[in-house]
């Protein structure tokens, strides 16, 4: 059964931004070099480059490497569809490790399945070089923008 979700109005504008080589990167992500690759109502594709900095003493990516691409691409395919000042916070998820990772491009591409006003559940296939590596799921929160403290 492969029905499109009801979604959300798509921002075509936080879509360019994430695709934007020049936006800035922090943290995590820019450690693992994550790099956004296509933004589409519903989906978007994140890809990494094994490095040996990656690697476990066995020549495998480690599988924490794994997760924290398809945490980040979890709740990133959800930011086109949510309103500004919203953001997407991670109750949970589920990742089988399919294939070891030991060289290559790994490509994570998230499905929104669902989405309503304050959640939203997204699956994530996880390729290796063209080979399925992992399969994930997960759920996100969509939290309200925080109000300004006040200076009292």
């Amino acid at each position: 059964m492969d029905l499109p979700p009801r979604l959300p109005p798509f921002d075509q504008e936080v879509a360019r931004r994430f695709l934007d080589s020049a936006a800035p990167s922090s943290g995590l992500p820019e450690f693992l070099g994550l790099r956004t690759t296509l933004v589409e109502p519903g989906r978007l594709r994140v890809e990494l480059s094994v490095a040996p900095k990656l690697l476990t003493r066995f020549g495998n990516m480690h599988g924490g490497v794994l997760s924290a691409l398809c945490d980040h691409t979890l709740g990133l395919v959800c930011y086109p569809h949510m309103q500004s000042g919203q953001w997407a916070a991670t109750t949970e998820f589920k990742l089988n490790l399919l294939t070891p990772v030991s060289s290559g491009t790994v490509v994570a591409e998230a499905r929104i399945i669902a989405m309503t006003r304050s959640t939203a559940v997204v699956r994530i296939d996880v390729e290796n070089d063209g080979r399925a590596c992992g399969a994930a799921q997960g759920t996100v929160l969509i939290m309200q923008p925080r109000p300004p403290k006040s200076q009292d």
